[in-house]
């Protein structure tokens, strides 16, 4: 996977441009309305999404495994805090976090990895703390497109399989949360030989219960 996203980053830059997710912007309102302050953000790329929350005033620590992605990200938003590392042990950072925003990295790992991403996660977030995770949707054009290697997870580009959620399926991998919210969101990009195109995603909003 860190080989595959060097690649791609050192080829195509900033691969989806500038401008955060619009899921980003969501959880940014969501965020301040809960008076959070520190943010974890997986699977932060080139920081595009990062740069959103830093600016406006929120400390913010991304974990990216490609190590290209993080040298671009430490410059496009310097605000920010990087580490690059798998979202798979992130037992290294030596803080936690309010919040977890989790952008389209979770399909990216086959059903044992997706476990683990949560359940790291879970870790690094405080009791009452929230976690809003999108993810691709079965609704997806591409859903079914190349090899299966797993139950709704093909390989549609060379070393880069990818799990397509239904509901269902994404409320199990948050078992033991508070769920607040499901539903899904239209994410507009336009990049490489695909052009402009929209996703259908996913996403969840999760609470981690506080201990007693």
């Amino acid at each position: 996977m860190e080989n595959y996203w060097d690649s791609r980053y050192h080829k195509e830059q900033k691969i989806w441009g500038e401008s955060p997710s619009r899921t980003a912007r969501s959880a940014l309102e969501l965020f301040r309305r809960n008076n959070f302050k520190k943010l974890l953000v997986p699977g932060s790329g080139y920081g595009r999404n990062t740069r959103l929350f830093s600016s406006d005033g929120f400390e913010v620590t991304g974990v990216e495994v490609s190590n290209v992605a993080v040298e671009m990200a430490r410059a496009f938003d310097p605000l920010s805090k990087f580490y690059s590392a798998s979202v798979l042990d992130m037992s290294f950072l030596p803080d936690t976090y309010d919040a977890v925003y989790c952008f389209n990295t979770l399909h990216l790992f086959l059903k044992q990895n997706r476990r683990t991403c949560v359940d790291q996660c879970l870790e690094k977030v405080t009791g009452g703390g929230l976690l809003y995770f999108t993810v691709f949707s079965e609704k997806e054009p591409n859903f079914g497109k190349g090899r299966e290697v797993e139950e709704n997870t093909y390989e549609s580009k060379p070393g880069r399989p990818a799990h397509y959620f239904t509901e269902d399926d994404l409320k199990a991998h948050f078992t033991g949360t508070d769920i607040i919210e499901t539903g899904l969101a239209e994410d507009h990009e336009a990049h490489g030989e695909e052009g402009p195109h929209t996703h259908i995603l996913r996403y969840i909003v999760a609470r981690k219960p506080v201990k007693d």
